[in-house]
């Protein structure tokens, strides 16, 4: 089998050194580059294409969890988080099934890790990497907040709210103009709703919310991703027949071949 492409994550110095010296005795791990914030590992998973990330959560500016949600479901990696949290995070990740490994680092826990990306790589799950990882800092999020999972609100029959998605969100609805969503994308149970910088998770099927926006503005790129056309600033062909779409807010998003004719009559 092919080595994993890894990346590393990790603010701290020493820890990106310790962890590329545990790394290197293991066979199954390629690391391929190393980051030191969150936004250089978003723009790093479009272009690198890598198998495995290991993601350290909590960092500055972006952290790990921010960099879960800014990630496309369709085209995400294995995550291995690195992690100082309490407990209860670690019970939340662990009712999920999401791998991690806890600072100080531990070289036996770390290669048990790797062990089950191997396993996990070797068994071609179909299922999306994101699924669990939302599923787990949604546990987290409501556990901090005492409070509901976010969940789209009911809406009245009223003009005033038509193209608009309202969200419940700590016991604040917020109002979320169709217009103002820039990607999309589902994570098992949960969508991802990037808007304005910011990313709403929420109980909706891809299918519901389809249902809900404009088709001449959202079009489908992948099998769960769908973007608003009008913030698409350049397209870029892919060897394979796919294509990457860089989005006026610097998103970057792959095409599926499946989907690119839906990209080309648009622009056609």
């Amino acid at each position: 089998m092919a080595k994993l492409k890894t990346i590393i994550v990790d603010d701290e110095p020493l820890a990106l050194k310790y962890l590329h010296s545990v790394l290197a005795d293991f066979d199954d791990v390629e690391v391929i580059a190393d980051f030191r914030n969150g936004r250089e590992a978003v723009q790093a998973v479009s272009e690198m294409n890598p198998e495995l990330i290991f993601l350290d959560i909590q960092m500055p500016g972006m952290n790990g969890f921010e960099v879960i949600k800014a990630l496309q479901s369709d085209v995400m990696p294995m995550v291995i988080f690195v992690t100082a949290f309490d407990q209860y995070a670690l019970d939340a990740f662990d009712l999920h099934a999401v791998d991690y490994v806890l600072k100080p680092l531990d070289p036996d826990r770390v290669a048990r890790a790797v062990q089950r990306a191997v396993d996990r790589l070797e068994g071609n799950q179909a299922e999306t990497h994101k699924a669990p990882l939302i599923g787990a800092i949604g546990a987290i999020a409501e556990r901090a907040a005492v409070t509901p999972a976010i969940s789209v609100v009911d809406e009245p029959a009223s003009d005033s709210i038509k193209n608009k998605l309202l969200v419940r969100d700590s016991g604040v609805v917020k109002v979320i103009p169709f217009d103002d969503i820039d990607w999309v994308d589902a994570a098992g149970d949960y969508m991802c709703v990037h808007a304005l910088g910011e990313t709403h998770i929420i109980r909706i099927t891809l299918g519901e919310l389809m249902e809900k926006l404009d088709d001449k503005l959202f079009v489908r790129i992948h099998r769960s991703t769908i973007v608003n056309v009008q913030r698409v600033s350049s397209i870029t062909p892919l060897p394979k027949g796919g294509s990457l779409l860089e989005l006026s807010g610097g998103e970057t998003l792959k095409v599926s071949r499946n989907y690119r004719e839906s990209i080309r009559n648009l622009f056609s």
